[in-house]
């Protein structure tokens, strides 16, 4: 569902770009969706029995967004963010397990997406940098 949840990300903010949002824009819309996000899936896991289901996807769909909001709009640049950022999000590295571990509650869900995004942000910006895509 991560994984789905991120890649839905992408024609989502495709959408606000055409309705007229400026990258700009939708990174500041980023805080509310980011708080939002704790109260929804603090609600939700405790509805569900597992503070972070993997049904929950809001936590990875607002961080691809925030990450999309600092990058070229190109496919390819895209492409490569989804995968930069699902591996971070999926393998966890320090200190995202660390938060991982010891942040619950829909602030922890949220948090260690967003700290994924922030990796794959300056993973991206030296792939980008470096003209190696």
């Amino acid at each position: 569902p991560g994984t789905a949840g991120t890649l839905f990300a992408l024609p989502m903010f495709a959408a606000f770009l055409l309705l007229g949002f400026t990258q700009q824009a939708l990174a500041w819309a980023c805080i509310p969706a980011f708080l939002v996000g704790c109260w929804i899936c603090e609600i939700t896991g405790k509805a569900l029995g597992h503070p972070d289901h993997g049904g929950m996807v809001w936590d990875e769909m607002v961080s691809m967004w925030l990450l999309l909001s600092f990058l070229p709009t190109n496919a390819m640049t895209w492409s490569v963010a989804f995968i930069v950022f699902r591996f971070f999000d999926t393998i966890k590295p320090w200190p995202i397990s660390w938060l991982d571990r010891r942040v619950k509650g829909g602030i922890g869900v949220m948090l260690d997406d967003l700290i994924a995004a922030g990796f794959s942000l300056l993973v991206m910006t030296i792939v980008l940098q470096n003209d190696l895509i």
